[in-house]
């Protein structure tokens, strides 16, 4: 693994450096990914919770399920990882954060340039999306029970995070395409690279030829086009990675 690290090491200092997350660097956190066995889905059909037809069945078990899951994500707090990838900041020139992670544990943490490819539990917004643009406003108390009417239109409000069948926020998805188009490198932490068109991101970077580093417990899609795998817990892997950056830029100087 030292030696895997240090080439790591060697491919990440660079000038521009995105980091690309999923929801396995929230795992060391104490939130469920996704696609486990015991994942968020394995009890939760998505169609109910995650997609615009199942909001219009039923907002109101919509709404609450996501304020149960704010509330899990206000307890957690960011893990080694996520403070790893933060501290990158006063180590590298420019890093950007693209997460598909909707829980802001890596605005927690410290990160100034944060792309949510899949919006925020954080936020609300107007499920018409009146006015041509979505309402964002500020999430009301916990104990806010019902979707509040947003304040232009009288329409419901819902959770500002990407359902299934969703397009991604414009703007964030073409912020995420300059970036991946201008880095030097890409440190992917915790995705499947299952999920589109989110994923696409990190053939775009390796058909650009630009270097590539993962870590994730087990080998992924992304594993086949990774310069390295880094196989460990984010909260454990990133830590050591950013020890090893910084020794080999110690070592430069």
């Amino acid at each position: 693994m030292k030696a895997l690290l240090q080439q790591a090491a060697r491919l990440l200092d660079v000038q521009r450096l995105v980091v690309f997350t999923g929801a396995g660097m929230s795992k060391d956190s104490g939130l469920d990914t996704f696609r486990d066995a015991d994942g968020v889905w394995a009890n939760n059909a998505p169609q109910d919770y995650a997609s615009p037809e199942g909001f219009r069945r039923n907002p109101r078990k919509v709404w609450r399920w996501y304020a149960q899951r704010r509330r899990q994500m206000l307890e957690a707090e960011p893990n080694a990882g996520h403070k790893a990838i933060a501290r990158l900041d006063a180590l590298l020139p420019h890093v950007t954060v693209i997460t598909q992670n909707i829980d802001e544990l890596h605005q927690r943490a410290g990160s100034s340039r944060v792309l949510e490819l899949h919006g925020s539990v954080h936020r609300y917004k107007c499920s018409k999306n009146c006015r041509g643009t979505p309402t964002l406003t500020p999430v009301p108390e916990l104990t806010q029970e019902e979707p509040l009417p947003c304040p232009n239109c009288g329409a419901l409000t819902r959770p500002d995070v990407v359902w299934f069948g969703e397009m991604l926020p414009a703007d964030v998805w073409e912020g995420a395409v300059l970036e991946i188009a201008a880095c030097d490198a890409v440190l992917v932490v915790g995705t499947s690279g299952l999920v589109e068109p989110a994923a696409s991101l990190l053939w775009r970077a390796k058909s650009r030829r630009k270097a590539l580093v993962e870590v994730n417990p087990e080998p992924t899609l992304i594993s086949s086009i990774a310069d390295v795998l880094l196989q460990g817990k984010a909260g454990e892997t990133v830590p050591a990675l950013l020890a090893a950056l910084k020794e080999y830029r110690t070592g430069l100087h």
